[in-house]
């Protein structure tokens, strides 16, 4: 299959770029001095504060374990030295450079040895001075100064904070459009909360937790709420914003949650996933929208490195269609997984040149050989795989776009078949080690002739491999449902129709998908050629079909906008239900008969699907080639039905009414 997909970037929201150094020089000198100003001043107020406070603990101490008559001798001689040594620790050791406004626990605990220095330091002039003081006041003096200067940096703090905060409600432009509360009270709901408390894009107001334990309990003094109690706290404190701090949530429990929030008219961001966040490619903080690539993939597995490698380590690789999206996936992956030397083949120049332009960007030790040539040209192929030695390839270049192969039969079936039986030709004449063949769910009980042509692409392969035997190449087939933004695709197509400002265009309500990220599919496909043995036909498991109606409102929703229906009548999109097109099903299958085998992967299953008798199947592929020859459409059509008798040319939704 052709597919071309490269997915966009997902994007953290832009913090606000401000220029603190602008105009004339002299005004930016300016402003350098009164910044400077403005350091200085508070560090003269925090040295008087402080220099206050030793004075109260070193009184109170004294009042505490002497008489009257000693407390003036021992406050006139010690407690100026005191001052001064107490602010000289403090000043040195660099005390006064951290902001007050992000104190946290770490840097009020460096207190503690600066306090015990300072005591130390007493102790020696009292013992100089001959003042002799009970062990117990040198404790309290230091229980006193290092209690009362944590409490009141802890008060400074949380002062600072609160006006920061009510300084960037005023300065927002609206203000009520920002209430936000976090969708998780735990560790990252904690870390989110620290990190984006004086960010003036969002005023928290609480949590949501699903945990009962947690309800009507706070987190930094904001309360914990039930998320039935949501359509409360919407309607009492207008609540716009939901910020998702789950980063081990499932994508099917993350994608019910979108749908509930969405639903009822809030805007939803995420942080990103623990894989994320352990690799260090994101913090916490890195809020996005959630897309609904990331609501629709399916939880990821874990490969298996041997299986990865069997078929492409140290081998001479051959990719046709090379620039699709599953194509040049595969190239990235082979490329990573150490492959000797691979080579492109794709007749579209552009795709080609860009997936050349990236490998080689990449990549600087395994030669890349881009081709441009058409794969159904047997020859050419042939004398590149003896050329280059290939040992293993990768068929992914094919028509695949339902309705256009409909209107253009011929086109379509012969590009499929045509190219299928030259890379056959070409495996067998240079004797390539593997071929694995990319199929797809359309070719179960097709009711289109790209469908059709798939299948018979896939018997093809079978009579291939079993005229071989054990001794042959390893041919496979590999069929699985949609990958994700390929082109053609409706999560492109519905993101177009969104940003024009609709109507989505859905094809029927009932009608549903099964799909895949595009890099597990190639990883599956990978693994799957590592294990076959020669005329298996493997199937990947596409997870639940996803009902594209529903896609359509949740892109609308995740956008930000409202859908226009019967019971939303103020709603901003609407979505219009435009019939089957021809050669569409309702829904995609994945088996033809009902039985299939595990393999070791728990991912990959194998089909028992017998396949017609050379004697069958061979004539009628001489009778398609013929008819392809002439260009006979109705020919080409007739002898679809002969070879694969469950294509139907129907659509699937008159079948059922």
């Amino acid at each position: 299959m052709t597919f071309n997909f490269l997915p966009p970037p997902a994007k953290s929201p832009e913090f606000p770029k401000v220029s603190f150094l602008s105009g004339s020089p002299l005004s930016e000198t300016r402003l350098l001095r009164s910044s400077k100003s403005l350091v200085l001043l508070r560090r003269l107020v925090l040295l008087g504060f402080d220099s206050l406070l030793i004075v109260i603990a070193f009184l109170g101490s004294l009042l505490l374990v002497r008489s009257p008559d000693t407390l003036f001798f021992a406050t006139s001689k010690l407690l100026p030295l005191g001052v001064v040594s107490g602010l000289a620790v403090l000043l040195f050791s660099g005390w006064y450079r951290g902001l007050t406004r992000y104190a946290g626990s770490h840097s009020l605990y460096g207190l503690i040895p600066r306090t015990g220095t300072m005591v130390i330091l007493m102790m020696v002039f009292s013992s100089l001075l001959s003042i002799n003081l009970p062990l117990g006041s040198w404790f309290l003096y230091w229980t006193f100064f290092t209690g009362g200067a944590i409490a009141t940096r802890i008060i400074m703090r949380d002062l600072l904070i609160q006006q920061l905060s009510r300084q960037n409600f005023i300065r927002s432009p609206e203000p009520e459009a920002n209430v936000t509360m976090i969708y998780g009270a735990g560790s990252s709901g904690m870390a989110l909360l620290t990190a984006l408390r004086n960010d003036p894009r969002f005023r928290i107001i609480g949590f949501l937790d699903d945990d009962s334990i947690l309800h009507g309990r706070t987190l930094q003094n904001l309360r914990i709420d039930n998320p039935s109690r949501l359509p409360v706290l919407i309607e009492r404190h207008k609540v716009c914003k939901i910020l998702l701090a789950l980063p081990s949530v499932s994508r099917a429990r993350k994608r019910l949650l979108v749908d509930q929030l969405t639903r009822s008219g809030l805007e939803v961001l995420s942080i990103p996933s623990l894989s994320q966040l352990a690799g260090k490619e994101r913090i916490v903080s890195d809020l996005q929208t959630v897309s609904i690539e990331d609501l629709l993939g399916r939880e990821p597995s874990n490969p298996d490195p041997m299986l990865l490698e069997a078929s492409v380590l140290g081998k001479v690789v051959l990719v046709t269609g090379a620039g699709g999206s599953i194509g040049s996936e595969l190239c990235r992956q082979i490329i990573s997984l150490g492959a000797a030397k691979i080579l492109l083949l794709e007749q579209n120049e552009f795709a080609l040149y860009s997936i050349d332009n990236e490998l080689r960007s990449k990549n600087n030790t395994i030669p890349v050989y881009p081709i441009l040539g058409d794969v159904s040209n047997s020859k050419p192929l042939t004398a590149l795989c003896i050329k280059h030695g290939v040992q293993t390839l990768f068929h992914a270049a094919a028509y695949k776009h339902v309705p256009m192969v409909e209107s253009n039969i011929c086109s379509g079936v012969s590009n499929n078949i045509r190219s299928t039986r030259s890379v056959i030709d070409a495996v067998l004449a240079a004797r390539v080690e593997r071929l694995t063949l990319i199929s797809t769910d359309k070719a179960v009980r097709p009711t289109n002739a790209m469908g059709a042509s798939k299948r018979i692409c896939e018997m093809m392969i079978q009579s291939a491999a079993t005229s071989c035997g054990p001794n042959g190449p390893v041919m496979t087939m590999v069929r699985f449902g949609n990958v994700l933004g390929s082109s053609g695709s409706v999560i492109p197509l519905f993101h177009k129709q969104i940003s024009l400002g609709g109507p989505v265009t859905v094809t029927h309500p009932a009608v549903t998908r099964y799909f895949m990220t595009i890099p597990e599919a190639v990883q599956l496909v990978l693994q799957a050629t590592g294990m076959a043995e020669g005329g298996d036909l493997f199937l990947l498991d596409m997870g639940e079909p996803v009902r594209i109606a529903d896609l359509a409102r949740q892109m609308i929703e995740l956008s930000g906008l409202r859908l226009r229906d019967e019971k939303n009548s103020d709603g901003d999109i609407e979505i219009e239900y435009t019939g089957l097109r021809p050669g569409e099903k309702l829904y995609e299958e994945l088996l033809i008969d009902t039985q299939d085998q595990p393999t070791q992967h728990p991912l990959i299953r194998r089909a028992c699907e017998l396949n017609p008798p050379d004697n069958h199947l061979l004539p009628l592929l001489k009778e398609l080639e013929d008819a392809l020859t002439r260009w006979d459409e109705k020919d080409t059509s007739d002898l679809l039905v002969k070879l694969v008798p469950e294509y139907h040319r129907e659509n699937h939704v008159h079948e059922s009414n």
